[in-house]
């Protein structure tokens, strides 16, 4: 019995014994010579057995074969199927796996937007809080400057006024001293006068401030009376008392007004909102940096356009030189037409020009229509797949042919010339005689010169 062939490149296994073996073919017996040809029924029997017996292997063979056959290809399904399985399974991990990373990008995404915007809201509220905070602390601080202020005003008032006071008591006793007389009791009133008179225009003066009134002639009077009063005191003293008690009285007399006049002086400035030194200064100062970086910047723009319009130059000359070298005969009509139309420059009139000795616009020109269609020629035959040159077999095929069509007819004989087969037109006609009638004068002419 043969081998079976290799399956799938895997050799086969062992068929399995089912009984004993027995060769499909008998050994050879040595053939004894018979005198009766006729076969023996026993021998005949035994060769049925044994083919019998052979077929029934072959079969137990075949159905060996089918059913491995079949084992193997199950098996070989069955593993196409779990590699497939597999591979399915594989494949949906991947699928999870990306859809997982994709939520956990999406979702750290949104972490990271949450926590942007939590930070952007704390930010927020942080300068919100530090603005309410500054805020509060620069209306605090304005407060209690004012505050201060007002309370420093209050003192500065109430020692000016004190003061003013003071010094009304100590040069008023040496005034109506000098006024006292017996006989004219009576004018011991003028130095109430002095000092009252003084005192109501100080009120006018702080009225007039108050309402935003001149108060310099208020403040004028004042001072006026002030000095009479020290004038009185100084004259008084030196010649009824000591000089300490002339100059006291007098300095008493001018210290009150002027010290009082001080106060009212600066509510004025601090009312027409007049700086001080230190503020001038600054002022000045800043004035005096904001002019120089204003002549900084017009040097700066004067020499950017100085810049530009060298460049401009430059360019306009350049142009010119473009011009000239490559159109000459335009540039030549555009010198003319310049001259005609008073321009100074002929680049102002290119256009025209150009117009006028090429027939198209700047930019254009019959070189750049021709270049231009046979690009677009190109291009559309590109489109379509086509040739760009030769006729289309398209078109072609949509031409109308002839209404009749040609038929070859030779002529029955060779063509042959003959007189009078072609009629002259009449105006050839004539114009035969008259070169006849001309070239036969001329012959009678040359014959018979006389």
């Amino acid at each position: 019995m043969t081998a079976s062939p290799p399956l799938n490149g895997h050799q086969r296994p062992a068929m399995p014994v089912l009984g004993d073996w027995r060769p499909a073919t008998p050994e050879p017996e040595p053939v004894k010579e018979q005198r009766d040809p006729q076969p023996e029924p026993a021998v005949e029997t035994a060769k049925s057995d044994t083919i019998a017996q052979a077929e029934a292997e072959a079969i137990r063979a075949r159905a060996w074969a089918e059913s491995e056959e079949r084992r193997i290809k199950a098996e070989a399904e069955a593993k196409a199927i779990e590699l497939k399985a597999a591979a399915e399974a594989e494949k949906q991990r991947l699928a999870n796996e990306r859809q997982r990373m994709q939520l956990e990008q999406k979702s750290a995404e949104h972490e990271a937007r949450i926590a942007e915007a939590n930070r952007k809201r704390e930010e927020a509220e942080r300068a919100t809080e530090n603005a309410r905070r500054q805020a509060e602390e620069e209306q605090e601080q304005a407060a209690a400057a004012a505050e201060e202020i007002a309370a420093a005003d209050d003192k500065w008032r109430s020692y000016a006024l004190w003061f003013y006071r003071v010094c009304a008591v100590v040069a008023l006793p040496v005034q109506l001293n000098a006024f006292y007389d017996r006989d004219a009791l009576w004018l011991m009133a003028a130095p109430l006068m002095l000092e009252g008179g003084a005192w109501v225009v100080q009120k006018g003066a702080a009225s007039a401030v108050a309402n935003g009134r001149p108060s310099w002639h208020y403040r004028l009077i004042a001072w006026l009376l002030a000095f009479i009063a020290a004038g009185i005191n100084l004259w008084h003293g030196l010649n009824a008392f000591d000089p300490a008690t002339a100059l006291g009285t007098a300095f008493a007399s001018i210290a009150g007004p002027g010290v009082w006049d001080l106060h009212e002086h600066g509510r004025i400035r601090r009312r027409d909102g007049a700086l001080t030194r230190r503020e001038r200064r600054a002022r000045d100062k800043a004035a005096k940096a904001e002019a120089a970086q204003r002549t900084a910047e017009e040097k700066r723009r004067a020499a950017e356009k100085a810049a530009a319009e060298k460049a401009a130059e430059d360019a306009r000359t350049e142009l010119t030189e473009r011009r000239m070298r490559l159109f000459p005969k335009v540039w030549e009509h555009a010198e003319k037409l310049a001259a005609d139309l008073g321009e100074t420059d002929p680049n102002a009139v290119w256009a025209r020009a150009k117009l006028d000795v090429e027939g198209a616009k700047p930019g254009e020109s019959a070189e750049v229509f021709r270049m231009r269609n046979a690009a677009e020629a190109r291009v559309d035959a590109a489109r379509e797949k086509r040739s760009v040159n030769g006729s289309s077999p398209q078109v072609a095929s949509q031409v109308l042919g002839p209404k009749k069509p040609r038929v070859y007819n030779p002529p029955a004989r060779p063509g042959r010339r003959t007189k009078g087969d072609v009629k002259y037109s009449p105006v050839a006609s004539r114009q035969a005689s008259i070169a006849a009638r001309d070239a036969a004068a001329k012959k009678t002419v040359e014959k018979d010169p006389s």
